[in-house]
């Protein structure tokens, strides 16, 4: 084998001065590099190693940044960032401070358009594509690759229907490797499934049916194929479909054997792919298995008890639920508004309906929680997880604007748990019989408990809506928190000097608010500090500013919270650091008063 030829490379000019028989070396050169960096630094691993050679083949074939890329979903563009000259910073990937682990229009001239959520790349490719013609370029390409399960969802075929009734120079390529996070499902996984195998005929071709020139499926991982077929399609004018086949996590043998791990494996060896071993004894639970623990126990106990999650099966931990209760547990795919809206009939024959959803994705139902669940009044349970700061996926991963985005909504009850115990209590309590509909919200990673399933699981307490809990009395300050960040508001004031100056008060229930102990707190203290893990613009604290005035109270109020800017990546307690909701930056706030 002749030098390493990536190190060369400094853009896809540079690679399409190679020689096309070089590129399958190019194509081993780059597996290792993102094999040794993400082994060091952690990220997504399977979805970029898994489209080394179409990412190659995109870039030798296109003139690009000329011709349009995008990517879809985000996390198959480690490749593509790699040999875009980003390959001397790829170590900051997911850092504070570095690039991120998403495409993003500011990072660099090569990406066309910020992908985090799924299934946007058809829409935004067509628009590109229109743009185009109105402009009177017919020549300029503009590629959509979409994958990771992400052409199942609603937004993609929208764009498909959209996109087979127009001229525009679109090339939609289905990156075919039949898992997303999790193994795909539903009948349009059965559908590629049979076509993969030839059990479909020519003439029942969904995409030809849709009028976009289809072609494959052909192998992506024959970087010379794939070539090929892009030389043949780049001369087709109007919208086309390629469709290849490919392995997630292909080069790294447990990677491949392994995908639901391997899609982010967190810290492994490189050179044998084995995980590194994570010391978990006497840690705390992850929120996400107090979620899914409690609801299979629950479960076990009332057979109205529904799960629904979209595509999230084993984030979310549903999957306790479905591998035992699996006619009542569904993973519907990356489709977050027929899951609301699923939610919402069985809601309407009595089933007790838990809908988990990461808080960010949410965002993508938004009508269907406010039409289809809250209008009607529907006791739909939705599970936020992932609320709040989640660290390294950044902005388009951050769960801040739940707060703001649900209380404005009429019938709906909004409450964030403040540790492991609330959680399971609230999960009980739902399920004994709501008039509204709730949403629960909760954070990424590990709670404050140890040893919480032996002590606590089955063990539960009725909680009463709108109720709010002093925490610690106090004789000049008045901290009101919700949900688990006010465990960094006891950790500050444990370190302070004069701690009997600050009461704090847990409240849970953003809506509705417990306005009985508001007066009592309004009445009593001239300084109140409100703090949240949302966003400062019409969360938590907002909704105690409106209450001080509309009862006329003067009251100084300082909002602590996620500042009004979009929020990038990084740990969590850095992220925290930033927002001055950390422990040090409270106890100094505390101090100063």
């Amino acid at each position: 084998m002749s030098a390493n030829l990536l190190l060369n490379l400094n853009s896809p000019a540079d690679l399409r001065q190679l020689e096309e028989t070089q590129l399958p070396q190019v194509a081993q050169e780059l597996r290792n590099f993102i094999i040794d960096i993400v082994a060091v630094k952690e990220g997504h691993l399977g979805a970029s190693l898994g489209v080394v050679e179409l990412t190659i083949a995109l870039h030798y074939v296109f003139d690009t940044p000329n011709d349009l890329l995008v990517w879809d979903v985000g996390h198959q563009a480690y490749g593509h960032k790699i040999i875009t000259g980003r390959r001397d910073v790829f170590h900051t990937n997911r850092q504070l401070g570095g690039i991120s682990g998403f495409p993003k229009r500011s990072e660099s001239v090569y990406d066309t358009f910020g992908v985090g959520h799924s299934s946007t790349s058809i829409s935004a490719a067509l628009g590109m594509a229109i743009a185009s013609n109105l402009k009177g370029d017919y020549n300029k390409q503009h590629i959509a690759v979409i994958g990771d399960a992400s052409i199942a969802s609603g937004m993609a075929f929208e764009g498909l229907n959209h996109a087979g009734v127009t001229d525009a120079n679109l090339l939609v390529i289905l990156n075919d490797n039949a898992i997303g996070i999790d193994p795909s499902v539903g009948a349009l996984k059965q559908y590629l499934t049979a076509v993969k195998a030839g059990k479909n005929p020519r003439q029942n071709n969904m995409i030809k049916s849709l009028n976009f020139d289809y072609s494959g499926p052909i192998d992506g991982h024959d970087i010379f194929a794939v070539i090929k077929e892009l030389k043949r399609l780049q001369k087709i004018k109007g919208p086309k479909f390629l469709h290849i086949i490919t392995t997630k996590g292909k080069g790294l043998q447990q990677a491949e054997e392994n995908q639901v791990i391997y899609h982010a494996p967190g810290k492994f060896d490189a050179s044998t792919g084995v995980l590194q071993p994570k010391s978990e004894e006497n840690l705390p639970p992850k929120y996400q298995d107090v979620f899914g623990l409690t609801i299979l126990d629950l479960a076990r106990k009332n057979e109205k008890i529904i799960g629904i999650t979209p595509a999230m099966p084993s984030g979310s931990s549903l999957k306790f639920m479905m591998d035992e209760f699996p006619k009542r547990a569904f993973d519907v795919g990356i489709a977050e508004q027929h899951a609301v809206t699923l939610a919402a009939g069985m809601a309407t024959q009595g089933m007790i309906v838990y809908c988990n959803i990461y808080s960010t994705f949410l965002q993508r139902a938004y009508d269907q929680v406010i039409h289809d669940v809250a209008l009607q009044n529907l006791p739909v349970i939705f599970c936020l997880d992932r609320a709040g700061l989640v660290g390294e996926d950044g902005a388009t991963h951050h769960g801040v604007f739940d707060i703001a985005y649900l209380r404005c909504i009429p019938n709906i009850i909004v409450y964030a748990p403040s540790n492991e115990i609330a959680l399971q209590n609230i999960l009980y309590t739902a399920q004994l019989g709501l008039n509204n509909p709730i949403a629960i919200r909760y954070p990424r990673g590990r709670g404050v408990i140890t040893n919480w399933q032996a002590k606590n699981l089955g063990k539960y307490q009725e909680i009463e809506i709108g109720r709010s809990i002093c925490n610690k009395k106090g004789s000049r300050i008045a901290v009101l928190s919700n949900g688990s960040i006010g465990n960094n508001v006891t950790l500050a004031i444990a370190k302070m000097q004069h701690p009997e100056t600050i009461a704090h008060y847990d409240f849970s229930f953003v809506k509705p608010l417990d306005e009985k102990e508001l007066h009592t707190l309004f009445n009593n203290f001239k300084t109140i500090v409100t703090i949240e893990d949302g966003t400062v613009k019409g969360g938590f604290g907002s909704a105690i500013l409106e209450f001080a005035s509309e009862n006329s109270y003067t009251s100084k109020i300082t909002v602590l919270g996620i500042p009004d800017e979009f929020i990038e990546q990084g740990t969590v307690a850095e992220l925290q650091q930033y927002c001055k909701i950390d422990v040090k930056s409270l106890e100094i706030l505390f101090s100063n008063y």
